[in-house]
């Protein structure tokens, strides 16, 4: 077996495996720990509150605004920027197309894919400076925020790179990076992709049913 085959086969499937059991998994787990129950009179809907507070914390409140918007700008450069690259860029589409899903949608035209992925490099770069530059988030950042964001960093370099088609080792080792961040996810702060919007409704619905609207 080559070194191809390898990492378009076994590779492939077992870092997909750990992916999702590995999320399924740690989602059960902090879903199983359940809500304790309250026994005081509700001033409003709990639903309401976690809904509205997953749309609401979009946008942070106006007061925090000057201290947080560069990461905020830099936040929604990033995130936006890469999934629009990993759902909507044409070799993504292929892939997904032949090895998930079955079924093809419109892509980016080259152009904006390289907009893009410089919205994202910028977006990445611009977060981990703040991490290591930030007298608090220096202190509160751990090895493996670091090694998150050096994994995603390799991630779109070498997706970057594997463009030039014609270069089979390139898409290969963009292939074997991504499946490294594939096995990675699950035991990292990456699972905010997921998490985020249940802490925010937890703490929504708890707010809400008092009536506190934050």
């Amino acid at each position: 077996m080559s070194v191809s085959e390898f990492v378009e086969g076994p590779l492939w499937y077992f870092s997909v495996a750990v992916f999702v059991v590995g999320v399924l998994w740690r989602l059960l787990v902090m879903l199983s720990r359940g809500y304790q129950k309250n026994y005081s009179e509700p001033r409003a809907s709990a639903i309401a509150g976690a809904i509205g507070t997953n749309i609401t914390r979009f946008v942070p409140h106006k007061q925090f605004m000057p201290r947080i918007k560069l990461t905020v700008y830099a936040g929604y450069l990033f995130h936006v920027g890469l999934f629009a690259l990993l759902i909507f860029a044409a070799p993504h589409m292929e892939f997904l197309r032949d090895h998930v899903v079955g079924f093809e949608w419109v892509v980016m035209p080259h152009w904006l894919f390289l907009i893009t992925a410089e919205m994202a490099f910028i977006g990445l770069l611009i977060l981990w400076l703040h991490r290591i530059m930030h007298p608090v988030t220096r202190m509160i950042t751990t090895k493996g925020d670091h090694l998150a964001s050096i994994l995603t960093f390799i991630v779109m370099l070498t997706g970057c790179l594997a463009l030039a088609r014609s270069y089979e080792s390139l898409r290969i080792l963009h292939l074997f990076s991504c499946e490294l961040l594939l096995i990675y996810f699950p035991f990292s702060m990456l699972m905010h992709t997921f998490t985020v919007f249940f802490s925010r409704g937890y703490m929504g619905a708890h707010f809400g049913r008092r009536g506190v609207n934050i």
